[in-house]
């Protein structure tokens, strides 16, 4: 395989997913190589008018997770537009989906009763809120829904504040990065048995995974995690502290670290002050600590000094903007801001050394591919004029 193609290319994926979670995954997928048909309902996927900004007609929220998918537009309410998929699935390897549980059923297109002995090599991934059945099972979940409801609110904010969303659609993003694993674990077995299987995977599930440490904090103690702000439940100094400019973000996660702070601060005494001796006395000293540090690093203008303690092996950085960590050479240097012509996008983290990430097509418009994949499908044009006539699909 070529460094051109892609580790999937030749996978051929069905994407009926909107919104965050399910695209996120599919870029990841397309990002490496599989031609991925995104279908959307005639009103578009409905991040596409999540803006400002926007990026002509398409809110910037959409552009940044549905490049390298040919997209169409298909009304799956249509008996017409559900055998159009039926016939995308015959040479398919992969349909995602994250309509409510029972929607696929409800169209007769449900894994277990239809499609597992239809195309027995599908893997089906389906996406949802709380997973199909349980006390919760079937009911709607966004991103921040799940973040209140899983505990994460609980532990993120200010102590002594109320819980706090974490500023970024965390759950989704992460549900996208299991359903991407799932997929490909489900890949891998099918190239030893042959078969496909369904994935099932819940927002709720993946929020309550990322409740490390709190969750196992709580299993040890019994005690129930509380809000520390910025500042880490288990480890000490593992927070932002005042400096003579901006905060600067101190991770030191052992005690050689720690000498190595001090000593660069012209206080090496505090690494062998009884109350900051390991990480246990400093964890029951923060207070203590931190005034003494800040006492320090209060003398020092932060990047400068940033700069000299992680090249002395001392975790650390400024707390930079958004605007920072676009323009900075070692995001550009790593290949994270993608420009194709007009469009600038964030690039994937999964770097492989044979078969690199592509980036081929921006985000396509509503309906941009439509006519195209009908060709593919051997549908002739007359038949494609009544389809589009009927409202059955859109073209662009």
């Amino acid at each position: 395989m070529s460094a051109k193609t892609g580790a999937l290319q030749g996978l051929k994926v069905i994407d009926l997913s909107r919104v965050l979670g399910g695209p996120y995954c599919t870029q990841a997928i397309a990002d490496h190589g599989a031609t991925v048909i995104k279908l959307e309902p005639p009103a578009g996927d409905e991040t596409r008018g999540w803006g400002p900004p926007f990026v002509g007609e398409t809110a910037s929220y959409f552009e940044g997770v549905n490049r390298n998918k040919q997209g169409i537009v298909v009304d799956l309410t249509r008996e017409e537009g559900r055998e159009i998929v039926l016939q995308l699935l015959a040479d398919a390897d992969v349909l995602i989906e994250n309509f409510k549980p029972g929607t696929l059923e409800r169209w007769n297109m449900g894994y277990q009763q239809v499609l597992k002995s239809r195309f027995p090599k599908l893997i089906h991934c389906s996406i949802s809120g709380f997973g199909p059945d349980g006390p919760l099972g079937g009911l709607p979940g966004y991103d921040a829904v799940i973040q209140a409801m899983t505990g994460l609110m609980s532990v993120n904010g200010e102590a002594g504040a109320g819980p706090l969303r974490v500023g970024l659609p965390i759950v989704d993003m992460v549900t996208g990065l299991n359903a991407f694993a799932g997929i490909l674990l489900a890949l891998h077995e099918r190239a030893l048995s042959g078969l496909g299987q369904s994935i099932d995977i819940a927002l709720y599930d993946c929020g309550v995974s990322l409740l490390h440490p709190h969750l196992p904090n709580y299993f040890g103690s019994g005690k129930t995690p509380v809000r520390t702000g910025n500042a880490h439940p288990n480890i000490a100094p593992y927070d932002s502290y005042r400096t003579g400019s901006e905060p600067i973000f101190l991770a030191v996660g052992n005690d050689r670290q720690f000498l190595k702070l001090c000593t660069h601060l012209g206080a090496s005494q505090l690494a062998a002050d009884a109350r900051f001796i390991d990480n246990r006395t400093r964890c029951a000293h923060r207070a203590e600590l931190k005034e003494a540090l800040e006492a320090l690093l209060v003398t020092h203008e932060c990047r400068a000094l940033a700069a000299m303690l992680i090249r002395e092996g001392v975790p650390c950085g400024p707390v930079q903007g958004v605007d920072d960590v676009a323009r900075h050479p070692h995001t550009l240097h790593r290949e994270m801001v993608v420009e194709m012509g007009a469009y600038r996008g964030t690039g994937t983290p999964i770097k492989l050394s044979r078969t690199p990430a592509t980036y081929r097509s921006r985000p396509p418009a509503l309906g941009a591919d439509t006519v195209a994949v009908l060709d593919s499908l051997g549908i002739d044009q007359e038949t494609q004029a009544k389809l589009i006539a009927a409202g059955v699909v859109k073209a662009r």
